[in-house]
């Protein structure tokens, strides 16, 4: 057995007032939920209806999109709403409105003419800020009904209402939200003011579109506004999501348990894998082109075919008397023993049985091929 370690390897009080409240009501009640959600457990939410998912996105869409809506169609409303009101105007000279049967139908059918647009591109709008959010998900779980919602829980409810984050968030959006729309409409009216004051020397239908023009603008920008924070709501929403989901130790322990098993059992069953990889690793030891060794702690067999390999590969490997035994098979079958301690240490630890070696290695495995070329009389082959 020849030794080719000289290649420097990289190693590697009392209770009496009527109005006492338990400050317990306001303790954490997630307390100790430290560890993040499995992938389970995200699941199993999402199929019970428990999504990220912001309300101030899907309105902001909602919002938006029939406004823009009403801007694109504003002349088929326009001549639609002139049509019934020309049309119910000349009736009420006609006839008796509140005797005529068919005002009901007519009024009914100028009413889906003019709201059924609005109506399809709000649900369309809606439709597309659910799956932008969370995707395709059907699930009626979160509308059938439970009894323990039902159960007041005053420390959660006062602790989410008065003193959380989220309160105090959904605070500061409700306020926010009012001065940006506050500011929309003052720069917007007085951008109009010259505009405005010359109504009373022009004519209504101007005058009507110029309102109807200011009112629009301020609306569209409200509405981009609106949309705008809803982003922020939406990145808080996947926040205090995550953070609902957040596990105990315990909870994580039970859930692997449940998945993988008993940790008893399952030691043993890896236990009694090893025994039977190491068994069948054994039978691949005659096939090596060398075995590098420690020399005593660990094997390692490599086999190296320069047709159908990109480098040597490890094809079984071992240590202590695992190691001893594969010795023994490669000097029943005149293989090449070569001791290499840091090249033996490092393959065994990192390179699993049935990997090529990494290329970082590619230059002392080469070395070790080159002894055992050497040795053998054969031609070496380069990596």
């Amino acid at each position: 057995m020849r030794d080719v370690s000289g290649y420097n390897m990289p190693v590697y009080g009392q209770i009496d007032s009527p109005f006492w409240i338990d400050l317990q009501w306001f303790a954490a009640e997630d307390e100790g939920r430290t560890e993040e959600p499995t992938e389970y457990k995200i699941r199993k939410a999402r199929e019970e209806g428990k999504v990220a998912k912001s309300t101030e996105f899907t309105s902001s869409l909602v919002l938006l999109f029939p406004i823009i809506g009403m801007g694109i169609l504003a002349s088929y409303f326009f001549t639609n709403m002139l049509d019934m009101l020309t049309f119910f105007l000349n009736m009420s000279t006609e006839m008796d409105i509140t005797r005529e049967s068919r005002v009901f139908s007519i009024f009914m059918r100028y009413f889906i003419k003019i709201t059924l647009p609005i109506l399809a591109i709000a649900f369309l709008a809606a439709v597309i800020g659910n799956v932008f959010q969370v995707g395709f998900l059907f699930t009626v779980k979160p509308v059938v009904p439970d009894l323990k919602r039902i159960v007041p829980r005053f420390g959660k409810f006062f602790k989410r209402v008065f003193f959380s984050g989220e309160a105090f968030f959904n605070l500061t959006k409700s306020v926010l939200k009012i001065v940006v729309i506050g500011i929309i409409a003052y720069i917007n009216i007085r951008n109009e003011l010259e505009t405005i004051s010359h109504f009373v020397h022009t004519s209504f239908w101007f005058s009507l579109s110029a309102l109807a023009t200011i009112g629009f603008r301020i609306m569209v920008e409200a509405a981009v506004a609106m949309l705008v924070l809803s982003i922020f709501d939406y990145l808080f929403q996947r926040r205090q999501y995550r953070e609902s989901l957040k596990m105990t130790r315990q909870e994580l322990k039970e859930e692997r348990k449940m998945h993988e098993g008993d940790p008893l059992i399952q030691s043993r069953l890896r236990e009694r894998m090893r025994e039977l990889l190491s068994q069948n690793m054994l039978r691949n030891v005659p096939r090596a082109d060398v075995v590098i060794t420690n020399p005593t702690h660990y094997a390692v067999a490599m086999e190296w075919k320069r047709e159908t390999m990109v480098a040597p590969m490890v094809i079984a490997k071992g240590a202590d008397h695992v190691a001893h035994r594969m010795k023994e098979i490669a000097e029943e079958h005149n293989i090449p023993i070569i001791e290499n301690k840091p090249l033996a240490r490092v393959l065994h630890s990192e390179v699993d049985i049935g990997d090529i070696i990494p290329e970082k290695y590619w230059e002392a495995m080469a070395i070790v091929l080159a002894e055992v070329y050497r040795m053998t009389g054969r031609t070496a082959e380069a990596i």
